[in-house]
């Protein structure tokens, strides 16, 4: 054989046998700028709006209702007595909520972490605090319906560790209010090729997922031209609400083979997954997918999107009862990440609302005749945030009422110090100037 043949052939055979170290599109190799704190991020972005009020400071209906009953609905997150009276966040079957769901964990996240009592939100609206949790920016010209302006924290993950999209996941509660634009900014130095995959199980696995997708299969274009245009009509019609055009995440073959055999096997099992024991509302389903995504690729990178809270808007007693179940989900996360092999021991998780809920309340009243509340004025401002796992001390408490150590854009360079890139993502210039990483505020 001539000695270009053979050189030829032999490139092509190992081109297959080795998959990293490899070359990103930016050009970098082994790109790792710092030691790592951890091999794997789990952020929960607690999201709807949650008040302070009802969360660190364990009012309940103290001071939301004027009703002398105090307490903590959060006891898998936070230290603190549940209530004793006016009990109505539980479950039973009679919808009364009055039996309060057991906690998970054998002791609380504050006690297991670090807690920041109060961080700043700069947001008032949702989609500008999930950007700004996601991005380490508070732009205010972000727009609904907008890719966000500068990379969020799965690009630089990506870009800056040469991680495989399959690495980066972006867990949502559904398909509305821009959620799918959120895993890629339009930054030219970054977008689509570093973007993390997103996955909407309302969605995906709902009764038309069901339908269109749970075969896993692949349409042959002249004999089954039908089945296509149903699942194009399903997928347009599902994203059309944001608008635009959603460009594909890269995912090589062999990813995208591994996400299929992935949807198959979520289909097979037909729900019969790891569901928190108590699984009655979207974001507890939505956290049921994220464990499974978690087992199946042990991501770098994890981001759940919860959002039942939202129902503050024109319902207290929804918003109590979805605020105890977001506790529940994250509790089951923390319990569940700590069972997977390779993410056991190995995990730091951050949970942070990206915004607040007004002090004072609007005029509409629920079935227990309780004021609902909006989200605009500064005590919209007013946030926590929680670190648990390892180099994150423990049983350690940050700032207090009206005392605000850091802000939610602290979370994108917390996340870039764990992974070991908080070099880049610092030295970039397209970070808030105020935002840094928690561990530099502890």
């Amino acid at each position: 054989m001539k000695r270009r043949g053979f050189i030829k052939k032999a490139a092509a055979a190992t081109a297959g046998a080795f998959t990293v170290p490899y070359i990103l599109p930016s050009g970098r190799l082994f790109a790792a700028s710092g030691a790592q704190l951890a091999e794997h991020v789990v952020m929960v972005m607690f999201a709807g709006g949650v008040r302070q009020q009802e969360s660190v400071e364990r009012n309940y209906l103290a001071q939301s209702q004027g009703i002398p009953a105090e307490g903590n609905i959060m006891y898998n997150m936070l230290d603190g007595l549940p209530p004793t009276q006016k009990i109505v966040y539980g479950t039973d079957g009679n919808l009364a909520g009055d039996t309060p769901i057991p906690q998970i964990l054998n002791s609380t996240l504050q006690q297991q972490g670090t807690l920041f009592q109060e961080v700043r939100s700069s947001h008032a609206g949702h989609y500008g605090g999930m950007n700004a949790l996601l991005q380490g920016n508070t732009l205010f010209s972000q727009g609904l319906r907008q890719k966000p302006l500068n990379p969020t924290v799965f690009e630089y993950a990506r870009r800056h560790l040469g991680i495989p999209a399959s690495k980066t996941w972006f867990v949502g509660g559904g398909i509305g209010n821009s959620t799918p634009l959120m895993n890629y900014s339009n930054h030219p130095d970054y977008g689509p090729d570093y973007g993390a995959n997103f996955l909407a199980p309302s969605i995906t696995f709902g009764s038309q997922g069901q339908e269109h997708l749970s075969n896993a299969k692949i349409y042959h274009p002249e004999e089954e031209l039908n089945p296509i245009y149903q699942m194009k009509y399903f997928l347009d019609n599902n994203f059309e609400n944001v608008g635009g055009t959603i460009e594909s995440i890269y995912n090589t073959e062999d990813e995208k083979q591994n996400i299929k055999l992935f949807m198959r096997e979520m289909y097979n099992l037909g729900g019969n997954i790891s569901r928190p024991p108590v699984s009655d509302n979207n974001d507890l389903n939505t956290v049921a997918y994220a464990v499974e995504v978690m087992k199946w690729f042990k991501p770098n990178l994890t981001v759940v999107n919860l959002g039942n809270v939202d129902a503050c808007h024109s319902n207290y007693t929804d918003y109590l009862r979805a605020l105890h179940r977001a506790d529940h989900a994250v509790g089951h996360i923390w319990n569940q990440v700590n069972q997977i092999p390779g993410m056991a021991n190995n995990t730091v998780m951050l949970i942070t609302p990206e915004c607040g809920r007004n002090l004072n309340s609007n005029p509409i009243k629920d079935e227990n005749d309780w004021r609902a509340f909006d989200h605009s004025d500064a005590n919209t401002q007013r946030v926590f945030t929680q670190m648990v796992g390892p180099n994150v001390p423990s049983n350690l408490v940050r700032g207090g009422i009206g005392n605000q150590i850091g802000e939610t854009a602290d979370n994108c360079p917390t996340i870039a110090e764990i992974l070991g890139f908080k070099a880049d993502v610092m030295g970039s210039g397209l970070i808030s100037s105020t935002a840094q990483s928690l561990f530099d505020r502890i």
